[in-house]
């Protein structure tokens, strides 16, 4: 009777285990199944890695230490969707050490100090530090960059961080010179080729489902180089199709996502990027590639009236005197910008990116008062020679102030040759009038003015 009661309960926990396990497996899996797709096709090892060969492809810098079960500690630079982080984690399944993760967006100074009190804790005798990632880096305050100093110079901690802005503009010094600084690269058209079909052929959810890619331009285009956004796309398309066939191609793709998600972060690098290629374009003189640069700006949900301000200072800076109306037209443009907006504004807009491109350039204005200011600072305050200074009282009169001073305007031509500037520089040229139409008229004017003193020597 023992015996029987004892199979019985033997029987039973079998059956629990069983069960048990076979929830455990369910429940995992309805956890993958509910992840987005960019999370599901996260690589684990650095074969499965797409991109970045320059770094972690075989013999490279990055491949070779870890390999080797040793790194030192280094900061991820790229754009969003290029794997930064999806790196960290490769290392952090390959690495046999400690791994500590921080987001710069939720961490403050006392989160960092508790990881490295944790990880001094957790190292023993010559093992590899603990490997310290945080994400978002350029995000912490130079307080919380400096509570990582020591750590990180005494090898607590192997410090791993990402960024998606210049470090040298948001890591302060000190850390950015015990960090190696390694540059991602956007994904390539074949890296993102190569993801897509793995995800086709290799996801959990999307291998059973009947999925033809048979036209990939404007996947490819809308992606911009970016993993997250290419995977994000392919599930928003196939999620939305519920026929057995799904057929992906370029009109599909517009069509479903009404608009081009255009990459232009405008507190990234990207926006710098762009806004620096826009106004050198001008500068070159090449109004295709202004007129581009404007585009990406527009598309890119820029503000009319920041375009309109670069244009302003372009045309006093690279046009210059040149062509004067340069200036009126770029404040035109601003004025009208600030009376239609979006997205009338592009009209006035564009008719002054053109106009300047193709006007003649000129920046000895510019120049000029770099140099002055440069002047100033060498020369301190020097005083104003006494002909050239007010006389309003009888008391500044006595003292000679005004006294000698030469009014043009009674002068043929209403100019006549006398000291402006401050005796020690008196002699000093600082406007270098440059050679176009307009400009070769004031450069003349100026020559039968003063005589040698602007002759091109």
């Amino acid at each position: 009777m023992l015996s029987a009661k004892v199979n019985t309960l033997c029987i039973i926990h079998k059956f629990l285990t069983m069960f048990l396990f076979i929830c455990y497996i369910l429940f995992n899996f309805a956890i993958t199944m509910t992840k987005p797709l960019a999370e599901r096709m996260r690589p684990v090892s650095l074969d499965d890695y797409i991109g970045q060969k320059h770094l972690v492809g075989k013999g490279a810098v990055l491949r070779n230490m870890i390999e080797a079960g040793r790194i030192s500690s280094f900061i991820l630079w790229g754009p969003p969707g290029v794997g930064k982080t999806t790196l960290a984690h490769i290392i952090a399944n390959v690495m046999n050490t400690p791994f500590y993760t921080l987001s710069a967006v939720t961490s403050g100074v006392k989160d960092v100090r508790d990881v490295i009190d944790k990880a001094a804790k957790s190292r023993f005798f010559d093992s590899p530090s603990p490997i310290l990632f945080i994400d978002e880096i350029h995000r912490f305050s130079k307080s919380q960059q400096d509570s990582l100093l020591g750590a990180v110079e005494k090898g607590i901690v192997t410090l791993i961080g990402a960024t998606t802005e210049n470090p040298s503009f948001e890591v302060i010094r000190p850390l950015l010179s015990r960090c190696q600084l390694y540059t991602l690269k956007p994904l390539t058209k074949d890296d993102l080729l190569t993801l897509a079909n793995r995800a086709i052929t290799e996801d959990v959810e999307l291998k059973n489902k009947n999925i033809h890619l048979e036209e990939t331009d404007a996947l490819l285009r809308y992606s911009g180089g970016d993993a997250r956004k290419l995977l994000s796309i392919l599930e928003i398309i196939i999620e939305s199709d519920k026929s057995e066939e799904i057929i992906i191609n370029d009109k599909i793709v517009k069509e479903r996502l009404q608009q081009n998600p255009a990459a232009y972060d405008k507190d990234g690098d990207m926006h710098y990027d762009i806004v620096s290629a826009f106004i050198k374009s001008i500068r070159g003189s090449d109004p295709d590639a202004a007129i581009y640069w404007l585009a990406r700006m527009i598309e890119g949900g820029e503000k009319p009236e920041f375009i309109a301000r670069r244009i302003v200072i372009s045309a006093a800076e690279d046009v210059g005197l040149a062509n004067p109306n340069a200036l009126l037209l770029a404040n035109a443009a601003f004025d009208a910008v600030s009376k239609v907006g979006w997205p009338e504004a592009r009209i006035p807009l564009a008719e002054a990116v053109v106009y300047l491109a193709a006007s003649p350039k000129s920046n000895s204005a510019y120049m000029a008062i770099n140099d002055a200011l440069e002047l100033v600072r060498k020369t301190g305050n020097l005083p104003v020679p006494l002909h050239l200074r007010n006389a309003p009282t009888e008391l500044m009169a006595e003292l000679g102030y005004a006294d000698g001073y030469k009014y043009s305007h009674n002068y043929p031509g209403h100019f006549v040759v006398q000291q402006y500037l401050p005796d020690d520089i008196k002699a000093y040229r600082i406007w270098h009038p440059q050679r176009s139409a307009s400009e070769d008229k004031l450069y003349q004017w100026m020559v039968k003015c003063w005589g040698e003193r602007y002759e091109i020597k």
